[in-house]
């Protein structure tokens, strides 16, 4: 099956409610254009520096929105927040202080996801649950962000079963904090993320190929 017929049947399969984030990061502004050209707005790119030349290529096409999905280094957030419309990867109380701060400075509201880290894996970093929650008053105070949701990415050896629960546990923890969108589940796991109360599912190989 052909990346084109892939990304259709997938795009035909998602339920009311769902979004779909195509991974770009990797490929190329013309894997990008090609995927835009049969209606896909959402782009999410890791690297600030693999980006912008990346947008640049492709600044006629002004309807499509961008995610940086990879990990925010404190330097990179003017540059996230000057080009980038969603963060997917905030996982501290100082990062997102930062943000607000520069976000002011921009005259920007990023749309932003929270990452939490739900089961031990020293791979990926996170809010961990009692921590967001300690921190919450301090984190819905800060201005110019548009807090939206959770994002979180399960540790690679887990069972299906497994996977569930911690994607249904992220989906509790959105609705317990009242919020709108739960980001998680990538080409390996989509199906059962959106089992579990997925709103953003992120697919990257599986609409692009191999890098």
């Amino acid at each position: 099956m052909t990346c084109l017929n892939k990304f259709k049947k997938i795009k035909d399969s998602l339920p009311l409610g769902v979004s779909l984030l195509a991974v770009s990061k990797g490929h190329t502004h013309e894997s990008v254009r090609n995927l835009a050209s049969y209606g896909q707005l959402d782009f999410g790119e890791s690297r600030l520096q693999e980006a912008l030349p990346k947008k640049n290529d492709l600044n006629d096409l002004d309807q499509l929105r961008w995610h940086f999905v990879g990990k925010l280094q404190k330097n990179k957030v003017r540059g996230v927040i000057k080009d980038f419309d969603f963060i997917h990867s905030v996982d501290s109380v100082s990062l997102l202080e930062r943000i607000s701060r520069i976000s002011n400075e921009e005259n920007k509201v990023p749309k932003i996801f929270l990452q939490i880290k739900l089961r031990e894996d020293p791979s990926k970093g996170g809010f961990l649950k009692e921590d967001l929650l300690n921190s919450w008053a301090k984190i819905i105070a800060l201005e110019n962000i548009d807090l939206i949701g959770l994002m979180t990415i399960p540790p690679i050896d887990l069972s299906s079963k497994q996977r569930k629960d911690l994607f249904f546990e992220c989906k509790n923890m959105v609705n317990h904090l009242g919020l709108k969108d739960c980001s998680m589940g990538m080409s390996n796991d989509w199906e059962e993320a959106i089992e579990c109360g997925a709103t953003w599912i992120r697919l990257g190989s599986l609409l692009f190929g191999k890098r």
